[in-house]
């Protein structure tokens, strides 16, 4: 497996290795890991395996966190359907982190493109530690100690408000209340800072004025999606990009409607951010 760097603060091509080797070899799935602790996100081209080994590949980085929200593929049931159409498109578009409306967000998030309109549909990163460590010193001071209010219902507000869409997500909002996370919180496996906090789930930081919370939060969305701390992914059929949820934010750009997309995701349980 060879590494070529696909941006500054983070991201990089995984070239020369199948990820149904990754299922099998103790070696490859090290090298991989330690990548994806490097460089945060990792993209691989021509990986046309199935929902079953995909989901092989993600149970190898730990115990796989299902989502609520999504439909699954059921010879694989680990494995979520995103999948955008004319008929239904995809409404999410804010820069967010997965599932921080959880005690214990996802660690790892394994994204498959099944279909890809010919252009668009681009996503993009962005590193949450390069944006803390860019952070002067009193600002970096200031945010230790702060908690934040993450909600899922701030996240799936659209849905919501469709004819049915409490009833269909009433479920989820009762076994999804709203969770305390700080705002810096410490990487459990390299020790590194991050910002954590997001346009999509953070509602608010706890101690503060309503006007102080939001010039923070604001400050924080804009800081960390800086162009400098950012990479951009074009999507073929069989790319797959694997990220580090605990550090990084990621944005889907829904510039191809009314063209079709299908993609597969996995999400690898993580801990409480501390």
């Amino acid at each position: 497996m060879e590494l070529e760097k696909a941006a500054g603060a983070l991201g990089a091509w995984a070239v020369g290795v199948s990820l149904a080797d990754v299922v099998v070899s103790d070696d490859l799935f090290g090298n991989l890991h330690d990548a994806l602790l490097g460089h945060e996100v990792l993209f691989l081209r021509n990986q046309d395996i199935t929902p079953l080994a995909l989901q092989s590949v993600a149970r190898r980085f730990g115990q796989v966190e299902v989502h609520p929200a999504y439909p699954i593929v059921e010879a694989a049931p680990d494995v979520q359907i995103l999948e955008s159409t004319a008929e239904v498109p995809s409404k999410i578009e804010a820069w967010h982190s997965d599932m921080t409306f959880r005690p214990a967000p996802p660690a790892i998030t394994l994204l498959q493109a099944q279909i890809a309109p010919p252009y668009g549909g681009d996503t993009l990163w962005a590193s949450a530690t390069a944006a803390y460590d860019a952070l002067s010193e009193p600002m970096q001071k200031l945010l230790e100690g702060l908690y934040a209010i993450h909600d899922f219902r701030q996240g799936f507000q659209e849905s919501l408000a469709e004819p049915g869409g409490p009833e269909r997500l009433a479920a989820a909002i009762e076994s999804n209340p709203p969770v305390r996370h700080p705002l810096v919180r410490t990487h459990p496996e390299t020790g590194r800072r991050a910002i954590f906090v997001n346009s999509l789930f953070t509602a608010h930081i706890e101690g503060l004025t309503p006007l102080e919370s939001r010039s923070i939060l604001n400050f924080l969305y804009q800081h960390v999606t800086t162009d400098e701390f950012t990479v951009r992914l074009n999507w073929k059929p069989g790319t797959v990009a694997i990220w580090d949820n605990r550090s990084t934010q990621h944005k889907p750009i829904n510039d191809y409607f009314p063209m079709h997309r299908r993609m597969y995701r996995v999400t690898i349980a993580g801990d409480r951010p501390v």
